[in-house]
């Protein structure tokens, strides 16, 4: 792909990082200064670093390793390794104050502009189909998933407003879904801007299985606290049993019982727990319990991005489960448009070809698998995005959530995290064997 055959490659690059700066201002600017250099959870770093952190990174690859530029600020760059400092730390690090990130970040993005108007978008790997560009698009979006996880986490009024979800509603009549046998194709080597876990694409077999039709959902899973799972230890794997006892975990986090009935707080609200809603906030520990308690089990990565992407009638494996288009309103609950999941049985359009619904947003998806590496896996364009998170260690999730945006978000996406995580915006739904 070159920009002469794709005209409007830079256009679309130019749109994914204005896009992705409106809503690393809308997230910034929602709050106090007090608000952004605070550190709501040990677990997060304070907003203002992840704002110059996003700048930073920008500079990084766009003007220094695309442009060739020297450095504009040395001396904070290992302020805003991701690598030198834990988050716990990075409160007491001499970050850049609030109107100095935004300076900083603002100048970047203008340099950047100049260079994507001026750069052929080929001739190298970083170049060819606009990738550095889109790679900084993403790595911008992630992290205002992460400062909108930030949010949740603080505490105080409301702050962040969004409409309520108004999809299209209509429920499955059959509660899970029979995925054929066979090979199909997994991952991609043709996506332009797909990042290098995801790569390459390659054969894999599956035995049939059946997958829930939709995620589990809050009145599911509170059938498994009703029926005492946060106290039984035969559904649980041992280190989840260790984790629940040690830190008293009794519900999803963000939880809590008043006057008979379950509550939770969402961005600041207080209000009761939806049953038809998605549950959320639960680790894969958690995942895995309910799950052992259904008498079933969680689907493996493979089997869950089978459900997602191949199509029975035709043999191949689309971008989304609705197929190659990119996701609109009518697909899923993608890009914060709402502060929440839309209800399980929405967006009948983003069904695939198999019948599995809402696999896209709402909810990531945690899955059995370990973050392993694909055969022929490559790192690009550094080691420290994927390679050296390979291992039992993480868990993978799939299928993004209504807090990632659409260019960070397909069929073939991989995100992946520590099993013990809640304060991500994770949910899940469970398989069986045929």
């Amino acid at each position: 792909m070159t920009t002469e055959s794709h005209p409007g490659l830079r256009e679309r690059a130019a749109a994914a990082l204005t896009a992705a700066r409106a809503r690393t201002a809308a997230l910034t600017d929602a709050v106090t200064d007090a608000d952004l250099t605070a550190q709501h959870s040990p677990l997060m770093s304070p907003l203002v670093w992840d704002l110059a952190h996003i700048g930073n990174q920008e500079e990084l690859w766009l003007l220094r390793r695309v442009a060739g530029r020297e450095s504009m600020h040395p001396e904070i760059d290992p302020l805003y390794d991701a690598f030198e400092h834990p988050r716990a730390e990075r409160p007491k690090l001499p970050l850049l104050g609030p109107e100095e990130a935004r300076r900083y970040a603002a100048e970047v993005r203008g340099r950047v502009f100049d260079l994507l108007e001026k750069t052929p978008l080929e001739g190298s790997a970083l170049l060819d189909d606009g990738f550095a560009f889109g790679m900084i698009a993403q790595h911008e979006q992630q992290h205002d998933e992460t400062m909108l996880i930030t949010h949740q986490l603080r505490r105080g009024a409301p702050v962040l407003t969004a409409p309520e979800p108004d999809a299209p509603y209509d429920p499955p009549g059959a509660p899970e879904v029979l995925i054929p046998a066979g090979p199909f194709t997994m991952g991609t080597s043709t996506e332009p801007w797909s990042l290098d876990n995801e790569r390459p694409a390659h054969q894999r077999d599956t035995t049939a299985f059946w997958m829930d039709t939709l995620p589990v959902t809050n009145a599911a899973y509170r059938a498994f606290i009703a029926d005492g799972g946060y106290h039984e230890p035969r559904w649980w794997a041992a280190a989840g049993w260790d984790q629940i006892r040690r830190h008293s975990i009794e519900a999803p986090l963000f939880w809590h019982r008043e006057g008979g009935e379950w509550l939770r707080r969402r961005f600041g609200v207080t209000e009761p727990v939806p049953d038809e809603e998605p549950v959320l906030h639960v680790s894969w520990y958690e995942a895995d319990a309910y799950a052992r308690w259904a008498g079933r089990r969680l689907p493996t990565e493979t089997e869950w991005e089978k459900a997602a992407r191949f199509d029975p009638a035709t043999g191949r494996s689309a971008r989304y489960p609705w197929g190659d288009a990119d996701p609109t309103p009518a697909h899923a609950n993608l890009g914060q448009r709402h502060l929440r999941p839309s209800r399980a049985g929405s967006y009948p359009a983003g069904a695939s070809p198999l019948g599995v619904r809402q696999l896209i947003g709402d909810v990531w998806e945690w899955t059995a698998s370990d973050f392993l590496p694909y055969p022929g896996f490559r790192a690009f364009p550094y080691r420290e995005y994927s390679e050296v998170f390979f291992g039992p260690e993480h868990k993978v999730l799939r299928g993004g959530s209504f807090a990632v945006d659409p260019v960070a978000c397909r069929g073939t996406f991989r995100n992946w995290d520590l099993p013990v995580r809640r304060q991500i915006f994770s949910g899940f739904r469970t398989a069986r064997d045929v």
